[in-house]
């Protein structure tokens, strides 16, 4: 049996809707902040009750000018987790500031007792990420954050819908970065951000920013960028918005069938904890397991395609040379990435498939 990582040919099994609706655009030639963008944010704001969401072309520019917009900049510091893609520590690196890296804690996540000791007079801001789509612990980053002065800037990329007591991230900080790349459980043809905020005056500034600082056609109200939302796109995830809470039911079920019959093979496989007040839409379904790489190779020759996010963390890759830092700093990131193992989770799966993927994985540890 094959159970694939990807689920795009099953999502996009049926691409006329999608096609009639670009044949519109093209007779329309609404293809830069087309009418497409400004109705895909209103939905989008809805979607997660939050007043305002900007598009922009991926979700690294999300973060990037959520930075840049709030004054982040050359000799600022912005404190965040090793634990984490490129694009999160690579947008703090596009706005000129220098990321100071954190450890993370059991759920992959930052670790917000280690935080305070990292803040300085250089500190500017801190970007939680909300991995694998379980939230940081918000409430603690924000009475920090708050105590120091320090503005917050949400990593969602992998969160939508993801929530704290009912309050949804985005709604923490000061604006949240979110991405649409094909693989997120909102997603479009190829890249695509969004960014939500509860503040008008952001939400105002955000829009000049995208757009190259541009208030009309001949008027350039600041140095802005060009990282507008296609109105491509635009189409294909106003299309999908409405599924979003289809899609994250169906996957939050998934990954409660797999925490059941997994379970047992404690302490070989460690499932982190699920918080009850915390609502995680498992953009990734991690655990951490003995022998990873043998039960990785073994998962993958029965038709199982298991994946590891992320096998290196960013503190120890060359990029972060110059950062200084060396291995043994963050004991827990990096004793994870020894481990860490993910398995698919997304909507499309059938419960022979995840049972197969159970009974696997059971083989390998009980032969």
């Amino acid at each position: 049996m094959e159970v694939k990582y990807s689920y795009l040919q099953e999502q996009f099994s049926n691409i006329d809707p999608y096609i009639e609706d670009i044949r519109k655009l093209v007779k329309q030639g609404d293809f830069t902040l087309g009418s497409a963008v400004d109705r895909f944010e209103e939905k989008f704001a809805e979607l997660c009750g939050i007043p305002y969401a900007v598009g922009v072309s991926t979700g690294t520019d999300a973060l990037a000018l959520s930075l840049k917009m709030l004054g982040v900049g050359h000799g600022d510091e912005v404190i965040t987790t090793p634990n984490t893609f490129i694009a999160s520590v690579g947008a703090i690196a596009m706005t000129g500031a220098t990321p100071v890296f954190v450890d993370n804690n059991d759920s992959y996540t930052i670790d917000p007792s280690l935080i305070e000791p990292a803040i300085n007079d250089k500190t500017k801001a801190i970007l939680p990420v909300h991995l694998t789509g379980k939230p940081a612990d918000m409430p603690e980053i924000m009475s920090i954050a708050k105590n120091h002065n320090l503005v917050v800037v949400e990593d969602a990329a992998q969160a939508i819908l993801a929530s704290i007591d009912g309050k949804h991230v985005g709604s923490w900080g000061e604006t949240a970065g979110f991405s649409l790349h094909p693989l997120k459980n909102l997603n479009v043809w190829g890249d695509g951000g969004i960014i939500l905020t509860k503040s008008r005056d952001h939400y105002e500034k955000l829009r000049l920013y995208r757009n190259h600082g541009l208030s009309y056609r001949d008027e350039v109200v600041l140095f802005g960028n060009n990282c507008r939302l296609d109105s491509l796109q635009a189409i294909i995830a106003g299309r999908l918005v409405h599924q979003a809470k289809t899609i994250t039911s169906q996957r939050v079920s998934n990954a409660k069938s797999l925490d059941l019959g997994l379970r047992d093979l404690a302490p070989k496989i460690h499932i982190p904890d699920r918080p009850e007040n915390m609502t995680q839409v498992y953009h990734t379904y991690v655990i951490q397991v003995e022998d990873r790489d043998l039960l990785l190779k073994y998962l993958i020759s029965q038709g199982i395609h298991a994946k590891i996010h992320y096998p290196i963390p960013l503190h120890l890759q060359p990029a972060a040379a110059h950062l200084g830092y060396k291995k043994g700093d963050f004991p827990v990131c990096e004793r994870q990435c020894q481990r860490i193992l993910t398995l698919p989770v997304h909507q499309h799966l059938t419960n022979i498939q995840i049972e197969y993927m159970i009974e696997t994985i059971h083989n390998f540890y009980l032969r």
